[in-house]
């Protein structure tokens, strides 16, 4: 890779790395294994670079790396292990306990999701994904991004009840930022 390819590669990193860190988070739940998870797709995104025929690809490519990745980690006996719990903070501000408990609660809920449910949600609704791109993220079918997302939807609204506001999901300030 010539010096002009790390480069701009650098900026990549430097640009993108707290996105990529915050959806790799909600994937795994677990802010260890999401810097893991970066690391590692960002290892796969280095060597892969100077086979990128357009370096604007190159978050498709990270991100794709991330959900395979972290799917692949959930298919693994030894990564159902236990997760550590984080303490509630104290409230700083009027209704901020009432938030972070539906955080919580929204993370648990994430979590119980199987990988390609969880995967098909986060890239939906947190990356702002059309189904189209979240379909070729994740190398299937429009229809399975559909059936998918109308099944981990289902799942969420029977776990987390009325508590369940997708605008949390979907505004990068909510509930999982």
């Amino acid at each position: 890779m010539v010096a002009r390819d790390r480069a701009a590669f650098a900026e990549f990193v430097a640009a993108r790395s707290g996105a990529l860190h915050r959806a790799a988070y909600l994937m795994v739940g677990d802010v260890g294994l999401a810097q893991d998870l970066v690391q590692e797709a960002l290892t796969k995104t280095y060597v892969a670079w100077p086979r990128l025929r357009d370096p604007a690809n190159a978050e498709a490519y990270t991100r794709k790396a991330i959900t395979n990745t972290a799917i692949t980690w959930f298919r693994r006996k030894s990564w159902y292990g236990e997760r550590p719990a984080e303490f509630v903070p104290e409230s700083a501000a009027a209704g901020h306990a009432d938030a972070v408990a539906v955080r919580s609660t929204l993370m648990g809920a994430l979590a119980q999701l199987p990988p390609r449910q969880r995967a098909v949600v986060v890239l939906r609704y947190y990356e702002d994904l059309t189904e189209a791109q979240t379909a070729a993220v994740l190398g299937c079918a429009v229809g399975t991004v559909k059936s998918q997302g109308a099944a981990a939807l289902g799942k969420l609204r029977d776990l987390m009840g009325d508590e369940l506001d997708l605008t949390d999901l979907i505004n990068n300030e909510g509930a999982l930022a």
